[in-house]
């Protein structure tokens, strides 16, 4: 899920020139990579064998051929065999294809020359591995976003409706996690990390369709999947693009060279600044040809990467797609999501389109609110969502309704009472209490494309 840079080192349109730049990472460090560039360690395999159902004959015996009845032992049941390889849709609990907790390790890169110790100390090792726990959640999740991500990969076509597209990816995510997110709580054990982001064209990230969407996906729409995963807070994010003609492969060639140099050329003591100045100058060397016309791709400056922490999607540091001045390096114990969009547009989003992410902020202020339905709402926000993002289609699976229905509130305005009419969850974001997250969308008629993969940097894994 994008976060939007801070604009301290970046200007709107007109203001930035292509600086490149070069950061001295010099293979100094390393880290596991989840996404599509993650180990496929998993997931295939041989169909299960079928049910063998044994039928008893009956013995013939004894003079003129009179038939005896044998005494049959009645036969106990077969227990069925677990399922040890994925269904389509997957629907196989991840923790039924690993148990004890085995899961599959992600894309591992060896530190060398000064950091050579990260991985030789024996010390050093060991006091990863005591808090190692928390990997056994990031590789459940990485393992469930992973054959998710690939079954989405084949079925999704188009003449398909966005509803039904995202549907079908956070149901097989509950359903691989065993949590359906339906009872009071269950949600923020594991399931969904934020809302399915299904992003066509122009529009570059945050857009997920709300009830009642019935968005088709077109042959040639340039569509961004971005999808969130967590399992007791640990929030795998992982997106890709998906195009249906083959005039938008540089586009989407482009994107995915900038983040595999992200992740490349990450890890401890980078400069975000530098590696942006990297991802930048991959994503440039690309053009691509789209109705006769040649486009240079262009990184979206003011969209990027960004650390996660449990329950929360956005840390506090961004890794920018273009160099800046941030001198702010990546640390040992960082989470990051490298992640780059390229656009045949300005190179820069907006704010623009109907509401569809929001978020309980973790630094909500104290607020008095008047409104009992407000006070209702937020409580079951609180209980099921926690600080994870959530959209309108979670809040309607949990039977809530009327949230955006107006009621009239009176707010002091000059000297006098102006009467207002505004949504239960729309108080809650004007109290400060809720983030909201509109569309990112870059020029009308310009194509987008995004790749994502989590990426920590570590000792030992």
């Amino acid at each position: 899920m994008a976060a939007k840079v801070p604009g301290d080192d970046l200007n709107a349109p007109g203001g930035l020139g292509n600086a490149q730049g070069s950061a001295g990472s010099n293979g100094t460090a390393s880290g596991t990579a989840t996404g599509d560039a993650a180990a496929e360690q998993s997931g295939e395999g041989s169909d299960d064998d079928a049910d063998e159902h044994v039928t008893g004959a009956t013995a013939a015996a004894g003079e003129g051929g009179a038939k005896k009845k044998k005494n049959k032992k009645k036969k106990k049941p077969k227990k069925k065999k677990a399922l040890t390889v994925q269904t389509e849709p997957p629907s196989v609990l991840i923790s039924q294809l690993f148990p004890n907790n085995n899961y599959p390790k992600g894309e591992e890169v060896e530190y060398t020359d000064e950091n050579r110790y990260r991985t030789t100390d024996e010390e050093k090792r060991h006091l990863d591995n005591i808090n190692s726990d928390f990997l056994s959640d990031y590789r459940q999740a990485a393992e469930a976003h992973r054959q998710v991500r690939q079954w989405a990969q084949k079925i999704i076509k188009p003449g398909q409706t966005l509803t039904e597209i995202a549907n079908g990816i956070e149901d097989s995510v509950r359903r691989l996690v065993g949590h359906d997110g339906l009872s009071e709580g269950d949600a923020i054990i594991a399931g969904m990390g934020f809302p399915t982001g299904l992003n066509l064209d122009e529009i570059a990230a945050h857009f997920s369709p709300n009830a009642g969407n019935k968005t088709v996906l077109q042959q040639n729409n340039v569509m961004k999947v971005d999808i969130g995963v967590h399992v007791n807070g640990r929030i795998v994010d992982s997106a890709f693009t998906m195009a249906f003609d083959p005039m938008y492969d540089n586009l989407l060639a482009a994107v995915k060279d900038a983040t595999n140099t992200g992740v490349r050329e990450a890890g401890i003591d980078v400069r975000l600044g530098e590696l942006g100045g990297l991802i930048q100058e991959a994503m440039e060397s690309y053009e691509c040809e789209i109705n006769g016309t040649v486009y240079p791709i262009k990184p979206i400056r003011n969209i990027g990467g960004h650390t996660i922490v449990p329950y929360s999607i956005h840390g506090t540091k961004s890794v920018p797609a273009v160099k800046t001045d941030d001198t702010t390096k990546m640390e040992e114990g960082d989470v990051f999501a490298i992640e780059t969009f390229g656009s045949t547009g300005n190179g820069w989003v907006y704010d623009q389109g109907e509401v569809s992410h929001y978020a309980l902020r973790s630094d909500a202020p104290t607020v008095d609110l008047r409104l009992s339905s407000a006070k209702s709402l937020l409580n079951t926000i609180k209980k099921n969502f926690g600080t994870l993002p959530f959209c309108r289609r979670y809040l309607d699976r949990l039977g809530q309704e009327k949230y955006l229905l107006g009621v009239w509130h009176a707010q002091s305005l000059d000297m006098y009472l102006e009467r207002l009419t505004i949504g239960q969850l729309n108080n809650l974001v004007k109290s400060g209490i809720v983030e909201d997250y509109p569309p990112l969308i870059d020029k009308k008629g310009s194509y987008t494309a995004q790749f994502e993969h989590k990426f920590e940097p570590t000792s030992d894994l």
